[in-house]
């Protein structure tokens, strides 16, 4: 797998075939808790008036969110037509950057958000390019959160209420082995990961107080079946998530994960 070739999907994908403005909001429950949680676990941590950049942040729904908090937030996209998107809130700024290649001054911002980044980039090398350019940008004690979708449940994604093929799927087999994507469906993801490799990518970049999180947890694959935000059905995910998402193995039972962790400093 060539990451020039995800990297082109990723524009084709985002530009003209999915709609990542509607996804967090009203498409459906499991849009609604990942907002929800998402933002819980970004700001039970951050302090007020943070400078947040928010790297790969799409069409800004988390960054304008973030900026109606009082955040200072700046968001890069590789994807020209959901910076476009994003620029429209008028809240934050908006670029079109490579988190890989971040056009910004070390010790610049409190808070570094990878929401996509991690999953769409095949090759560690590059995610660790990528946590370590989120670094470089922190100043001291800034906090970086980064989303990780786990393989466990790309697998049941593929497999469940489907016959298992016999033999079993090669492909399947490096998903579950390696993370690696196979040939199904269209969305562009480079890696699939466990949390105990999300965390040790996390160190290996050299950050300190690490934690990984569910997000939506065990009921977001069912909530990604129910149409609109049921505030219900929420609230009872919610609960769960918060109380057992932390848990080793439990936690990588979601839809995506959350990294967290510092650079050391004050």
């Amino acid at each position: 797998m060539e990451q020039a070739g995800i990297d082109s999907a990723i524009q084709q994908y985002y530009s003209s075939l999915f709609d990542e403005a509607d996804r967090l909001v009203e498409r459906s429950a499991q849009g609604a808790l990942e907002f929800i949680r998402t933002q819980e676990l970004v700001t039970e941590r951050i302090a007020a008036a943070s400078r947040i950049i928010d790297i790969g942040g799409a069409t800004g729904v988390h960054a304008a969110h973030l900026a109606d908090e009082g955040h200072s937030v700046l968001l890069i996209d590789p994807v020209e037509a959901q910076v476009d998107k994003a620029r429209e809130r008028g809240t934050f700024e908006a670029h079109v950057g490579d988190a890989r290649r971040l056009d910004f001054e070390s010790n610049s911002f409190d808070v570094a958000l990878l929401l996509g980044p991690l999953y769409h980039l095949h090759h560690a090398a590059d995610r660790l390019l990528c946590l370590r350019e989120a670094s470089r940008v922190l100043r001291p004690g800034g906090w970086i959160f980064a989303a990780a979708i786990p393989r466990f449940v790309r697998h049941a994604d593929v497999s469940l209420a489907k016959d298992i093929p016999t033999p079993y799927p090669e492909e399947w087999v490096r998903l579950l082995e390696r993370g690696e994507p196979g040939a199904q469906g269209r969305f562009p993801a480079g890696h699939f990961h466990t949390g105990e490799e999300l965390a040790q990518e996390l160190t290996d970049a050299g950050l300190i107080d690490v934690e990984v999180h569910a997000v939506e947890g065990s009921a977001g694959l069912a909530l990604e079946q129910v149409l609109g935000t049921d505030p219900d059905l929420v609230e009872a995910a919610l609960t769960i998530v918060r109380r057992t998402g932390s848990i080793p193995g439990i936690r990588d039972v979601t839809n995506h994960m959350m990294g967290i962790a510092r650079l050391a400093g004050p």
